[in-house]
This record gives structure tokens, C-alpha cells and sequence, in this order.
């Protein structure tokens, strides 16, 4: 064969290579495997936040009811206190010698009282048979009647003193725990008014005030009349939201509805009590509390992971029965636990995509397949 020969065959066989690479494309790739599961419909309380401040169960300010020089303190900052504990001592020797100096005047009007009533006694009978005048005998008992207010006066003015001298003990007048001293020891105190010397707080159970709307509570008393409880307040159903995110283990209740709505804010003053066992929650601390308003029969539910925004819309996406994955706009409510309460965009037979999002576009078509129980793998149905 000559050159110009064996140039046109391989051309043509180049041409057969190309033709036949051209009628045979590369396969298509299977659809994404996508983890789906149906819209879990149920009874779901409405919940709101509201934002608030832990308060001890008790706050009791400890003050120097006397005026003195501090002398000690008797407690360790930041510890648990007994009722009757001694906290703090003013210096008592001023106040001893008070009480000495009444109980010298008590004794002083005893002994006079004693001596006119022995001279009463003494000019009754003789007046009696005429051998004094009734005019003295009546001023002996005038004289009796003086001396014994004086001893009572006295008396009085000992149990001040002896009152005031036990004051310098200030003590702890609940169980709790003693906060930092406000005052150093050495310090005047008790002048010209009592001061405070530190804080005791009761902390099991702990309050939580917070305030509500007016409309908010209106659906607050109208749900508590619905569900046969008498007030807001046999709600035993609170959850308190800490600055961590985290929810304080036990469940709270509402204990007192203020009196009337307050006319700058429009609010109602509200307070909720928790129990506090570990002594976890402290006086001061800042959380949210979750109140439920009202109770959304049949809602429906979703997992927050499940629900793309953008720009302000909510989407999830829906799989039908052709297994193929549409994106649809919904409307949510609210969050309870890790799911979103759907107001509109969704039907009870839903099926949504909850794992895999980024593989999903509108219109294409998915292998759905379910979670595994208990695991995080995923198997195909």
C-alpha cells in the first residue's frame, strides 16, 4: 500500500473511534441518598420566653440594729448559715455596762417600793383604830403607787438595755446562705441608721420574677380555665432556660400574679418558684423561662435541622411518592425542645428531607432512606 494509502486509512479509523465514543455517553449518576422522615403530628403546647432574674427564696438584708464598732465576724463568705448562727458581734462592753447601771436602778426602786409598802402596812391598822390620820395613811399609799412605777419604769429600762446588748449578736435569722460582708470589721456601724452588714438567701426553692403582656396573660388565664385548673398558678410546667443554653432540671411553677397591669409598660408583674436542690441557681443569675400559653391541638412538627432560611423565609424540602424532592416555603410558630411547630406549608402525610440538604435540588429525584434507631447511620427502606 502506498504512503498516501496507509495516511487515509488511519484517518478513517480515527473517525470510527470518534464516532463510536459519541453514541456511547457515560452512565448517569444514581440519585443522592437523602435521609427522610414524616412530619410527626401531636398536641403541642405554645410556649413563650420571657426574660428574668433569680431571686433567693428568701433575701434578708442582716443589719446592726444597735450602734457600735464592729468587733468580728463570725462566718465564712459564701457558705450555708443556720437560723441563729452568730455572724457578726459589735463590740459589747458599752451595752454591759448599761445593763448594769438599770439593773442598779431596778434594785434601788425595789428597795424604796419595799419600804413604802412595809410603811402602808404598818399605818393601816393604826388608822383603822385612830391612832394616825387618814391623811397619813393616804399618803403612804400615794408614796407605795410612785415607787412601784418607778420599778416598773426601771424594769422597763433594764429589758431596753438587756435587749440591746443581745443585739451586738447579730445573727442569722434564716437557713441559707450568707453573702459577702458589706462592712469591715472595725467599721462604726448601726449610725444614724441600721446598716446592712450582708445578705442571707434561702436557695431551695428559688424565685424567678419576670414580667408578661397583658394579652399574654389574658391567654395564659383563659388556657387555665379551659384545662379546669382554678388560676395560672397550678401550673407546674415552667422551664427555666440558664445563660448557657442549658435547662435547669427541675420544673417550675407559677406562685404570684401581680396585682394589676403596670400602665407605662403594659406588663404583668409575674413570679415563678423552682426547686433548687443542688444549689445550683444563685441570686442575681439572669435565664429565660418558658410559659405555656396555650396548647396547639394536632400541630405539626419538624426538626430544626430540617428547615433552610433564606432571607427571611423558611424552606424544607417535601418528598413525594416518585421519590422526587420539592422545596416548599413554611411558616413556623414556635420551638419546642428541638423542633419547630409548622403553622402553614405542610401536611400531615409529609415526608421532609432531615439529613443531606446540601444534596437536594428542586425538582430532582432522591434515594430516600431512614435513620437507624438509635445510631446515626442511615439504611435504605
Amino acid at each position: 500500500m502506498t504512503t498516501a494509502g496507509c495516511q487515509a486509512l488511519a484517518v478513517l479509523l480515527a473517525s470510527a473511534a470518534l464516532a463510536s465514543c459519541k453514541t456511547a455517553p457515560p452512565p448517569a449518576p444514581p440519585p443522592p441518598s437523602v435521609v427522610v422522615q414524616p412530619v410527626e403530628v401531636k398536641d403541642t403546647p405554645v410556649q413563650a420566653e420571657f426574660t428574668g432574674e433569680v431571686r433567693g427564696g428568701e433575701d434578708v438584708e442582716v443589719r446592726a440594729r444597735v450602734a457600735g464598732f464592729l468587733q468580728a465576724m463570725n462566718y465564712k463568705e459564701g457558705t450555708l448559715v443556720r437560723k441563729g448562727d452568730l455572724l457578726f458581734l459589735i463590740d459589747p462592753k458599752p451595752f454591759e455596762t448599761t445593763v448594769a447601771r438599770a439593773q442598779a436602778d431596778v434594785a434601788e426602786a425595789k428597795a424604796r417600793h419595799d419600804r413604802a409598802l412595809i410603811q402602808v402596812n404598818r399605818l393601816r391598822p393604826l388608822a383603822a383604830q385612830n391612832a394616825v390620820s387618814q391623811q397619813d395613811l393616804d399618803n403612804a399609799i400615794a408614796t407605795e403607787e410612785a415607787s412601784r412605777a418607778s420599778q416598773s419604769s426601771a424594769q422597763a429600762q433594764l429589758t431596753s438595755a438587756q435587749l440591746d446588748l443581745g443585739y451586738t449578736r447579730v445573727t442569722s435569722p434564716i437557713n441559707g446562705m450568707a453573702g459577702n460582708r458589706l462592712v469591715d470589721v472595725g467599721s462604726f456601724v448601726g449610725s444614724p441608721q441600721p446598716t446592712v452588714l450582708t445578705v442571707v438567701s434561702s436557695l431551695d426553692p428559688v424565685r424567678f420574677d419576670f414580667t408578661i403582656s397583658e394579652s399574654e396573660y389574658l391567654a395564659l388565664a383563659r388556657q387555665a380555665k379551659s384545662d379546669g385548673r382554678s388560676t395560672a398558678k397550678d401550673d407546674s410546667r415552667l422551664d427555666l432556660v440558664l445563660a448557657d443554653g442549658s435547662v435547669h432540671p427541675y420544673k417550675g411553677r407559677v406562685t404570684v400574679v401581680g396585682r394589676g397591669v403596670s400602665g407605662e409598660t403594659g406588663t404583668l408583674p409575674l413570679q415563678a418558684s423552682f426547686p433548687n436542690p443542688g444549689g445550683v441557681l444563685r441570686p442575681g443569675q439572669f435565664g429565660r423561662i418558658r410559659l405555656p400559653i396555650s396548647t396547639h391541638k394536632n400541630a405539626i412538627l419538624i426538626p430544626q435541622r430540617a428547615v433552610q432560611e433564606l432571607q427571611g423565609t423558611y424552606n424544607v424540602f417535601v418528598v413525594a411518592q416518585d421519590s422526587v424532592a420539592q422545596i416548599r416555603e413554611v411558616k413556623l410558630a414556635n420551638r419546642t425542645g428541638s423542633d419547630w411547630v409548622v403553622a402553614q406549608g405542610l401536611e400531615p402525610a409529609d415526608r421532609i428531607v432531615v439529613e443531606g440538604l446540601q444534596k437536594v435540588r428542586p425538582g430532582s429525584k432522591v434515594r430516600p432512606v431512614a435513620q437507624a434507631a438509635g445510631s446515626d447511620s442511615v439504611t435504605g427502606r
